[in-house]
């Protein structure tokens, strides 16, 4: 059963640090692109990093990068967001995706909409405190 599964959020003051994970099942990291995306209150989701393993390539959107850094696991079928120096303006819902043919800059710019996107999360809730 193909499954995309998010986990480590939580409650962190700012300028600290987590750890998110998406646990893959179901399907074959290499084959896709993982995305990670948030959706603040009151605000549309937009793309935060996105990864390409068969690739190697990586994108950040800009108010993240030097922050955030995307990686996988290929052993383990999991993608992480590490997340340092957190700001207030991070807290959000941070759901992970996953498309077979989205290039990492077309998904993080989500050039497509939403719903194309083959594969979502639930999300997991990060909560900044200032």
């Amino acid at each position: 059963q193909l499954q995309l599964v998010e986990s480590g959020g939580g409650l962190v003051q700012s300028g600290g640090s987590l750890r998110l994970s998406c646990a893959v099942s179901g399907l074959n990291l290499n084959d896709y692109t993982i995305g990670w995306f948030r959706q603040a209150p009151g605000k549309e989701r937009e793309g935060v990093s996105c990864i390409r393993s068969s690739e190697g390539s990586t994108y950040y959107r800009e108010s993240v990068k030097g922050r955030f850094t995307i990686s996988r696991d290929n052993a383990r079928n999991t993608v992480y967001l590490q997340m340092t120096s957190l700001k207030s303006e991070d807290t959000a819902v941070y759901y992970c995706a996953a498309d077979l043919i989205v290039g990492i800059q077309d998904m993080c710019e989500m050039t497509y909409r939403l719903e194309s996107i083959d594969y979502w999360g639930k999300g997991t809730l990060v909560t900044v405190s200032s």
